[in-house]
């Protein structure tokens, strides 16, 4: 365990410190509505098993969750001992009980039959997996397509080792797998098979998780220079670069660069530190607004400013000046209507992205707004506007974190279950 873990006394005294309240707002705080204090309650006691068979009631990712929920913001927020500033640190009690359960290799979860319909999943990231751990718990025949070499999605090529290992990941993943949910690898919708295909292999149903893959771009002078790249494709090199898939210098960040980060989320918390491990000397967060109205934790940002990485509030980056190469020259920046040059290597963008067009065209009936996002209906929750079709997660715009993914994951996979059990109700009937 690493310097930030419980060890089990730790662990157990710490649960003990719950108030086991009558309301509590530790509960109403978690997206996924996860039973935190009766959890808590039977850890405080040592029933281990007991306390896990709790929480993966509600959740599929409890070693994820235990590391990259915004915790400050939601249980840990809403817990009534932070009023004394003496709030449970609940996310490192679940991270601990996780990665303990693991470790002791224990079981607690009846595997039902798969008899209720086939059900395919597009995409192994947070709301993938629970989409197929959700629907597998239930008795549906679960099969994930994912078209990177490894399962995981974002949570394996989107948030950095040091915040998420990937063993954890992939602890995660054979849990549901030992659900009886089956994983392809290498397997790209829209290329190598499309719905359409999938309902004529016997699907009763098709879940879209695909996430946002394609980045956002402003509309700034010399933008377009290699040197520019976009945050969630430097983070995907890396992890690939860590994971033995691609050559170090494809990683575009390298020893000795100024890099300059456009955003103030979580992901360009993450660049930040990321490009610092990869060897720049010096990474700036430019940010158009102020601290107090930035996406990311504020645990994220004073990590951040811990290992130097520096920021540049109420500015914007209205030029880029190309160098040679992949390098660039410089930025202009705006600050109170004033502008003058920075010297940069690389420049990141870390302002969102939208999704990708692939699967939709290539299947007829699904319907998309004016930015690219599929839309879904409330009844039944998640359908797209093709029968049979669901999507959750970023696709939708709903998400904005892992647990608000997998929150409105949960609802379509209810969503797929009472669609199935409709449509075959109504053959028996017909």
């Amino acid at each position: 365990m690493s310097p930030i873990d419980y060890t089990l006394n730790e662990a157990i005294k710490e649960a003990q410190r719950c108030l086991h309240c009558k309301v509590p707002g530790c509960k109403k705080g978690c997206p996924i509505n996860n039973d935190i204090p009766e959890w808590i309650a039977q850890l405080a006691k040592g029933n281990f098993g007991n306390a896990m068979t709790i929480i993966n009631a509600r959740s599929n990712l409890p070693a994820v969750c235990g590391r990259v929920c915004g915790h400050e913001r939601q249980c840990e927020g809403n817990c009534v001992l932070g009023k004394k500033g003496e709030a449970i640190h609940i996310g490192k009690l679940e991270r601990f009980l996780a990665d303990f359960d693991s470790e002791a290799g224990w079981s607690h979860e009846y595997i039902p039959e798969k008899s209720r319909g086939r059900v395919a999943v597009i995409g192994s990231g947070p709301a993938g997996l629970t989409i197929a751990g959700d629907l597998s718990r239930k008795g549906f025949a679960v099969e994930i397509f994912e078209m990177e070499a490894e399962p995981g999605g974002m949570l394996k090529f989107g948030i950095p080792e040091y915040r998420l290992p990937k063993e954890v990941v992939s602890r995660e993943i054979s849990k549901i797998e030992k659900l009886g949910v089956k994983i392809h690898l290498n397997t790209t919708a829209g290329k190598d098979f499309t719905v359409d295909d999938l309902f004529a292999d016997g699907f009763d149903a098709v879940f879209i998780g695909t996430g946002t893959g394609v980045p956002k771009r402003l509309d700034i002078p010399g933008i377009e220079h290699p040197g520019v790249r976009q945050a969630i494709r430097f983070l995907r090199r890396v992890s690939l670069y860590e994971s033995g898939y691609m050559s170090r210098d494809e990683v575009v960040v390298g020893d000795g660069d100024r890099v300059a980060i456009i955003g103030c989320g979580n992901t360009a918390m993450d660049a930040a530190r990321t490009a610092l491990r990869m060897g720049a000397k010096e990474v700036t967060v430019i940010y158009h607004r102020y601290i107090d109205t930035m996406s990311a934790l504020r645990a994220e940002y004073d990590d951040a400013v811990a290992e130097g990485v520096k920021f540049l509030w109420n500015t914007t980056v209205v030029a880029v000046k190309g160098g040679e190469g992949r390098h660039l020259q410089s930025i202009t920046v705006e600050s109170d209507g004033k502008r003058h040059e920075m010297p940069v290597d690389r420049l990141i963008q870390a302002i969102g992205s939208v999704p990708a067009s692939r699967i939709i065209s290539t299947t007829e009936g699904i319907d998309v707004n004016e930015r690219g996002y599929v839309l879904t209906r409330d009844t039944p929750y998640g359908m797209t506007t093709r029968k049979g079709v669901f999507a959750g997660g970023d696709v939708t715009d709903r998400p904005a974190t892992v647990v608000h993914a997998m929150q409105d994951a949960k609802n379509v996979a209810e969503g797929i279950a009472r669609y199935i059990d409709a449509v075959k109700l109504m053959e028996t009937i017909e």
